[in-house]
């Protein structure tokens, strides 16, 4: 079974509720969601391997260590995943990107693929899929389907968004057991497809749009 971590860092936290207040505008909530991104992606890269080198430095040969192992794709679900993509690329610029474009039929809440574009490795890579917010868990489902239908080993995936439904998590663990998902907060539960209290429609609010 993957982990499933809330991050609790005294920043992550901080930020999320400037972006939870209805008041917070476009540009602001745009920016902040950046910032929780790249505070989260410190986080999930944790334990991404090293190995040791020696380099040498005006003063001598340094015994040190470099990252090493598979390099990382950021794969974040259209279009309110892409908020959060130039955060992590802060962190690891060496990053490739791919997308995954979902839409949500607003009767039956259900997702539908209609867009992937990946990079040609994906298959090789370390998988950071991003969304802003795990509510049904319907999209992020589609999505990693979408990418083991593609050669992706499940284990090689790690889910991270900025909010989640108890009943998103428990749907993505059942789908998918060994993806790790990564959260800024755990929040109440689902009503009409929202997660409560949330933050509202994430890529209205990303966007501008209503």
């Amino acid at each position: 079974m993957g982990k499933f971590q809330v991050m609790n860092h005294p920043l992550i936290q901080h930020k999320l509720t400037i972006i939870r207040n209805e008041n917070c505008g476009t540009r602001e909530f745009r920016e902040v969601v950046n910032e929780i991104a790249s505070l989260l992606a410190f986080e999930v890269s944790r334990d991404m391997p090293l190995e040791d080198v020696d380099i040498k430095t005006p003063q001598g040969i340094a015994h040190a260590k470099q990252l090493s192992g598979k390099k990382v794709a950021v794969v974040p679900i259209l279009r309110a995943g892409i908020g959060m993509v130039d955060g992590i690329l802060d962190l690891i610029p060496a990053a490739k990107v791919g997308h995954i474009g979902m839409y949500r039929d607003e009767e039956t809440l259900e997702p539908h693929e209609y867009f992937v574009k990946l990079p040609s490795d994906i298959d090789k890579r370390q998988i950071f899929v991003v969304d802003p917010m795990l509510a049904t868990g319907g999209s992020a489902i589609m999505a990693i389907d979408a990418l083991i239908k593609r050669g992706v080993d499940e284990s090689n995936i790690k889910f991270v968004c900025l909010v989640a439904a108890p009943e998103g998590v428990e749907a993505l663990q059942k789908a998918h057991g060994d993806v790790d998902i990564y959260t800024a907060a755990l929040d109440d539960h689902l009503e009409n497809g929202y997660i409560v209290p949330g933050l509202g429609d994430a890529g209205d609010r990303l966007f501008g749009t209503k």
